[in-house]
């Protein structure tokens, strides 16, 4: 099924992989694309994300593109991405006015995250081309509190007739059919894609998805916040979580073992309990305390299969 935001970005199916941090990177986002998909590559934090984009266009011919969170300036990471080639810009975590003048400009795409169907205005108002309308069933970090069911049609009737992209809790091809009849025309998916053969996820992190039902995650406004301080997000409860519970849920520079270093990654560098990190393969240490991003869909992701396949299911329903 295609449908009018996938002519627009130029793709056969309408699944968008989530950027997840940490874990999705050139190898992932060319096989969704590759898959008919959208591959989206978190580009905030790499020191040069051209050479991410020019590693992509080497294993794909397909649209792709680039996720930038708003909590930091982002100019020069978008100015860097642009040159390289990157057309598909996706904003999250601010306001998107300042760069979308600068995307038009080099005739590109601008795809924004909201959670509310107010701020879903605000954004097409700035010149946003499309709306991605989170639930608060999404895992990693959240930014609205509405979920899925209730804010897609709200943000589709907002905006209409800018396209508007469903993401938060889906996870296979019922909710993907569920959203389009809701009024969006894709789905962003994260957790799911956890369980692609070419995403770089450390082992334990993934027998504990693969264990995980829908009761196992838990919303926070703040705990995971070594990193990124304020921005809340979901999570599998694990150790870390329980034992700050039990010690009263005690605020930052207050809680059981802060500062405490509990797993390294491969190039030495440390990951403290509490850090927004998310566990991937050649990480050493206590993978089950960190942050083990996770949306209420997790209940669906069960085993490990290539990314096309899992594109193949998630558009069976349509």
């Amino acid at each position: 099924m295609r449908t009018p935001v996938c002519d627009l970005l130029g793709i056969e199916h309408p699944i968008v992989l989530a950027p997840m941090g940490g874990v999705v990177g050139p190898r992932i986002a060319a096989a969704v694309s590759n898959a008919g998909g959208l591959g989206l590559l978190p580009l905030t934090w790499p020191d040069d994300p051209g050479s991410v984009i020019h590693e992509t266009r080497d294993l794909t011919t397909r649209p792709f593109g680039g996720n930038f969170i708003l909590e930091w300036d982002m100019h020069e990471q978008l100015d860097a991405s642009l040159e390289a080639g990157l057309r598909v810009v996706s904003l999250l975590w601010g306001d998107p006015a300042p760069y979308v003048d600068r995307v038009h400009a080099a005739g590109g795409l601008v795809l924004h995250t909201v959670g509310s169907a107010e701020e879903a205005k605000r954004a097409v108002a700035a010149g946003v081309d499309v709306v991605v309308a989170q639930g608060f069933e999404a895992g990693g970090h959240v930014w609205g509190r509405v979920g899925t069911i209730a804010l897609v049609p709200a943000v589709v009737d907002a905006v209409a007739p800018t396209p508007v992209i469903a993401a938060g809790g889906i996870a296979d091809g019922r909710g993907v059919a569920a959203v389009i009849a809701l009024g969006a025309q894709a789905a962003w998916v994260g957790t799911r894609f956890l369980m692609a053969a070419e995403m770089p996820v450390h082992e334990e992190y993934r027998s504990r998805l693969i264990a995980a039902d829908e009761t196992s995650t838990a919303w926070f406004p703040d705990l995971f916040d070594e990193g990124w301080p304020d921005a809340p997000h979901r999570v599998l409860r694990n150790t870390t979580v329980e034992a700050w519970e039990a010690a009263g849920s005690p605020s930052r520079g207050s809680r059981p073992n802060e500062g405490e270093v509990i797993a390294t990654l491969p190039d030495g560098t440390p990951i403290e309990r509490y850090a927004a990190a998310t566990p991937r393969t050649g990480l050493e240490g206590r993978v089950e305390a960190m942050s083990l991003w996770a949306g209420q869909g997790v209940a669906l992701a069960r085993r490990v299969q290539p990314a096309a396949e899992i594109v193949a299911e998630l558009v069976s329903r349509l």
